[in-house]
């Protein structure tokens, strides 16, 4: 299995609030991070690096290698981080700060993530691009709701507006997945930067060629960025390889 990691500033912020990592517990297990952060000028950044680099901190001191274990450790972890996050975001210089989060551990030929915000967890797999994540946002509730076609929700004014993110008062209830991995598939995770900006079947375009995993990742960067670059671009992307290989 290869993994790719990438983030970029894009063309018109001033920084980057968008954080990722990788890490690996006591028994080998990989675990892929990636938070796109919000709150003011510097208070995004802190509050996305923060929380990738608390749960890493942890999962290195972990021996976890069942599908069960991991997912109660997501969700004590992700509630104390959130609580954390708040109360730093109760402070003036970080104030009401927080961030998305997609946690995936991949654990033989199966993948446990965690989901919090609107950044997304995709799965190419024979072609098909598959959403495996559903936006924790005001525009995709309405969508949901049947009051906004998908197609109005990516031009809508508040589709910036998250209902979940860790830093927030209330306790947070992440989506928990479990996904079993074929040979060949991709595993696309990324912040709002790269799905706002291109679309999945340029993703499935791009992920197709002959290249590559990182010159894959360098590519969907330099599209999203060719089209406006609106924000911070992130992603991972995660490659089952065939067993010729």
């Amino acid at each position: 299995m290869k993994i790719s990691l990438v983030t970029d500033i894009g063309q018109k912020r001033s920084n980057n609030q968008d954080f990722i990592n990788k890490f690996d517990n006591k028994q080998g297990i990989t675990l892929v991070i990636l938070a796109d952060g919000m709150g003011g000028h510097r208070a995004g950044n802190i509050a996305s690096e923060m929380t990738v680099t608390d749960l890493g901190r942890e999962w290195v001191n972990t021996d976890y290698t069942e599908l069960s274990q991991i997912r109660d450790w997501f969700l004590i972890s992700l509630e104390n981080e959130n609580k954390k996050v708040y109360e730093l975001g109760q402070t003036d210089e970080f104030k009401g700060m927080g961030t998305t989060v997609e946690a995936l551990a991949i654990v033989d030929n199966n993948v446990i993530y965690a989901h919090v915000g609107d950044s997304r967890i995709g799965l190419l797999r024979h072609g098909e691009y598959q959403l495996l994540t559903s936006d924790h946002s005001l525009v995709n509730e309405l969508v949901k709701a049947g009051q906004l076609t998908e197609e109005e929700a990516a031009k809508h004014p508040q589709k910036n507006i998250i209902t979940q993110s860790i830093g927030q008062a209330n306790p947070v209830e992440p989506d928990l997945g479990v996904q079993m991995l074929e040979e060949n598939d991709y595993l696309i995770i990324n912040s709002d930067g790269l799905t706002n900006m291109i679309t999945n079947d340029e993703i499935v375009e791009i992920l197709n060629q002959d290249k590559n995993l990182d010159e894959k990742n360098k590519e969907l960067v330099s599209l999203a960025n060719d089209r406006g670059g609106l924000d911070n671009i992130t992603i991972a992307l995660i490659h089952v390889e065939s067993e010729e290989v």
